[in-house]
């Protein structure tokens, strides 16, 4: 840990405060103003699509003008997507509210690099440990996210406003902050060029193709559930404080193994530890498939959240492995591509799921995209021993 690790770790911690937040919400906002009840997770469909969209132009924007630079634009359009949200649930049009959480995309896209910036900040032999405590700043998000959406959810006369006004002031925080981070500059090849070599290139690699795939799945498969349970505790008659509740534990669980996971997987290696992030998310369905009292949805989206740091943790450290540092913006864009694409999927199959079929058959959607990931996990597992 060092000064400018420990800034970039609280700028997590407010990234994920303003996503704790908007999951928490969004579904909710979305079911009071949308014309039909399978349109509700559409504003969380919006935000990982906008994130997907905008990956790419991030990743240029990158290469161009810095990291701090690119960090300090995403946390602006934060700040004006906020109060378009504000505006849009106030006036209850419900198209502006998709329109800005698309364009807020952006600055989902920008926070979900910082885990790579992170190693740029410390030796090559702590990149485990750097990712690792970043995104152990999500603990932060995790605890003021879900009270931030309980206590602005009535500040304004229409619920939940006063929650995207909030998130202005934190996104101004995390602005102050990153200002403080100088960020050593982006390497380029030796021909001048910063793509290094091309992506059809890279993304032939084994370890590229699970490294992306197990990430992409097990954040779709989280992201799954988690949009769909503030809506199905609702359908259960469970009051709004208890589903923030439920949200604030899963996203515990999401981040505070991240103070020991970098250690693991120096320990045990990434696919040990993925491993065990699979069986959690098979854990997770078993608890979710045997009732829907408080403890069913808390222990598992607990586990849920377990399982996600397993994964993605494990991923990033993987995925580290695929690429030369000239390569890094590139091949990053490429992973978060995708991890957003599928989250997009997975948010508009949450809000159709959950409002048709209910809990159990959102519980069984989980299934088919678990076994991909076993199957990706033990691909390249044989492929080493070979």
């Amino acid at each position: 840990m060092n000064p400018p690790l420990l800034l970039l770790t609280l700028c997590q911690g407010l990234y994920l405060t303003n996503n704790v937040t908007f999951v928490a919400i969004n579904g909710m906002v979305g079911l009071a103003l949308a014309p039909t009840p399978w349109l509700a997770t559409s504003p969380v469909m919006a935000y990982v699509a906008g994130s997907a969209l905008s990956a790419p132009l991030v990743a240029r924007h990158q290469r161009r003008f810095g990291r701090r630079r690119t960090f300090q634009l995403g946390l602006a359009v934060a700040m004006v997507t906020a109060a378009l949200c504000a505006l849009a649930v106030l006036t209850r049009q419900f198209w502006l509210l998709i329109a800005s959480t698309l364009a807020a995309g952006y600055y989902n896209a920008n926070g979900s690099l910082y885990r790579f910036a992170a190693v740029e900040l410390v030796p090559p032999s702590a990149k485990e440990r750097a990712i690792s405590w970043v995104l152990a700043g999500g603990i932060l998000g995790a605890v003021t996210g879900p009270q931030l959406a309980l206590l602005t959810r009535d500040a304004l006369p229409q619920p939940f406003a006063g929650a995207y006004v909030a998130l202005i002031a934190v996104a101004l925080l995390s602005l102050l902050l990153i200002s403080f981070i100088r960020f050593p500059a982006l390497p380029v090849s030796d021909s001048g060029k910063a793509e290094g070599r091309p992506l059809s290139v890279l993304a032939r690699q084994q370890v590229f193709v699970v490294a992306v795939a197990v990430s992409a799945l097990g954040y779709g498969v989280m992201n799954l559930l988690m949009a769909a349970t503030p809506i199905a505790m609702a359908q259960h008659a469970h009051p709004f404080g208890h589903a923030a509740l439920v949200l604030e534990w899963h996203v515990l669980g999401m981040y505070v193994p991240s103070f020991f996971t970098g250690w693991l997987i120096k320990r045990f290696g990434a696919l040990r530890v993925m491993s065990i992030g699979l069986l959690l998310n098979f854990a997770c369905t078993a608890v979710a498939l045997s009732g829907v009292d408080l403890m069913h949805f808390l222990v598992s989206l607990l586990v849920l959240g377990i399982g996600w740091n397993f994964l993605f943790i494990g991923g990033t450290a993987l995925f580290t492995e695929a690429y030369q540092p000239e390569e890094r913006t590139r091949a990053q864009a490429a992973m978060d591509t995708t991890i957003y694409a599928t989250m997009t999927i997975s948010s508009f199959g949450s809000g159709a799921l959950v409002t048709t079929g209910g809990w159990t058959w959102m519980n069984f959607a989980m299934l088919l995209p678990l076994v991909l990931v076993a199957a990706a996990l033990g691909w390249l597992a044989l492929e080493r021993r070979r």
